[in-house]
C-alpha cells in the first residue's frame, strides 16, 4: 500500500495533505517538559498554552523565516503533526512519497535540515516543491506553458514574489517581512501607545480582526477590544483599537513588501511584462486576508490584483495537486 503525502512547512501554520483531503492544519507551534525534554502538546493544544506557561513548559515554533530553525523541535513538531493524519505506525511502513514545499530563497543548507527531516519519517521518495510554484498550481495557473505568472504569497515568515514561466522562476524577490512581522508591529504598537504589554496570540487575533493595508477603507472605523497588562500600573488593562489606526502601525512593513513588488516588475524580462499587464497578479497566503491589501498593490503598481479563495492553503492545495501528476511535474526539485 502507498501513501502520497503532500506538507507545507509554514512558519505559522503546519498542513498535510493525504488522499486529496486536507487532514491536518495546525500552528507550527510545540511544547515541552523543561526536565524531560518530552513534547507535551503539537498544534492548536500547543498554541493555547503559549505565553500562558509555568516554568516547567516551554512553547517552540522550530520554523523561522520559513525554513528549519531549531531541528530538534520540528523533527518532534512534524512527528507529531504526522500521527494526526491517521496512519499512526502504519506510515513507516509502507512505500511514502512525499511533496513538500520550501520557499523559493532557501539555502542549500536549510534544504538539507528538510530533506533529512523528511527521511527520519519514513519517506522513500521526496520531491521539493517551490512554494510560489506551489501556489500557482493551486490556483490554477499553467506554470507550464511559457506565458508569466506573477505569485505574491505572503506567509507567516516570508514573502514569496515571483515570476513563473515554462515549469520554473524567471526572477524572484524574497523578504523576511510577513505575517509574524505585522504581529510584532501590532504589539509594538499597543506598547508605545497605550502602555499596554500584549502578546503574539494576541497581536495576531487583532491582525486577523481588523488588520488592514489601507486607512481608507470604508469599514476603517471598526473597533476591536483589547485586553493586556498596564506597563505603569502593573495591573490588568483593558483598550480600543480602531482599524485605521491598525493599517497605520502596519504601513512601514507592507511598504516593504510594496517594494519588492516593484522591484521585481523592474527586473522582470520585457516579454513577460506584456503577460503580467494582461494577466496581473495573485495573492496567496496568510497574508492575502488582510483589509485592502490587494487594493494597495493595485493602486502602486497600476495592474490587476486578484484575490484567491482559501488563499491560506493554497501553496499546500498546489502540493497536494502536484502528487495527482508527479511524473510529470517538470518545476519539481528531487
Amino acid at each position: 500500500m502507498n501513501h502520497d503525502i503532500a506538507i507545507d512547512l509554514g512558519t505559522a501554520n503546519f498542513l498535510i495533505i493525504h488522499e486529496d483531503q486536507v487532514v491536518v492544519d495546525q500552528p507550527s507551534v510545540i511544547a515541552f517538559d523543561r526536565k524531560t525534554n518530552k513534547m507535551i502538546a503539537v498544534g492548536n493544544e500547543a498554541m493555547q498554552m503559549e505565553g500562558k506557561t509555568h516554568d516547567n513548559i516551554r512553547t517552540v515554533r522550530p520554523l523561522q523565516g520559513g525554513v528549519i530553525a531549531d531541528y530538534n523541535a520540528a523533527e518532534q513538531m512534524i512527528r507529531g503533526m504526522m500521527a494526526m493524519v491517521g496512519l499512526r505506525r502504519s506510515l513507516f511502513k509502507p512505500f511514502i512519497r512525499m511533496v513538500i514545499c520550501i520557499p523559493s530563497g532557501i539555502t542549500e543548507v536549510e534544504k538539507r535540515a528538510v530533506e533529512d527531516s523528511a527521511e527520519t519519517l519514513g519517506a522513500r521518495q521526496l520531491f521539493l516543491i517551490q512554494e510560489p510554484i506551489a501556489a500557482a498550481v493551486g490556483i490554477g495557473l499553467n506554470v507550464e506553458e511559457p506565458e508569466g505568472n506573477m505569485i505574491v504569497d505572503i506567509g507567516g515568515g516570508t514573502t514569496e514574489i515571483a515570476l513563473i514561466a515554462s515549469n520554473g522562476i524567471v526572477c524572484n524577490q524574497s523578504v523576511r517581512v510577513a505575517g509574524n512581522t505585522l504581529d510584532a508591529d501590532i504589539e509594538l504598537y499597543v506598547r508605545h501607545e497605550y502602555n499596554l504589554l500584549i502578546g503574539q496570540p494576541t497581536a495576531e487575533r487583532i491582525k486577523h480582526a481588523i488588520g488592514a493595508a489601507l486607512t481608507d477603507l470604508p469599514e476603517s472605523q471598526a473597533e476591536y477590544l483589547v485586553m493586556g497588562r498596564d506597563l505603569l500600573t502593573g495591573m490588568p488593562k483593558q483598550i480600543t483599537l480602531t482599524q485605521a489606526e491598525i493599517a497605520h502601525c502596519l504601513d512601514k512593513s507592507i511598504s516593504k513588501i510594496e517594494e519588492s513588488v516593484m522591484k521585481l516588475l523592474e527586473e522582470m524580462p520585457p516579454e513577460l511584462a506584456s503577460d503580467i499587464y494582461q494577466r496581473g497578479m495573485y495573492l496567496s497566503g496568510g497574508g492575502a486576508l488582510l483589509h485592502g491589501l490587494s487594493q494597495r498593490l493595485a493602486r502602486r503598481t497600476h495592474l490587476k490584483v486578484h484575490d484567491v479563495e482559501d488563499p491560506l492553503r493554497m501553496v499546500v492545495k498546489g502540493a497536494g495537486m502536484t502528487l495527482k501528476n508527479i511524473e510529470k511535474s517538470g518545476y519539481l526539485i528531487k
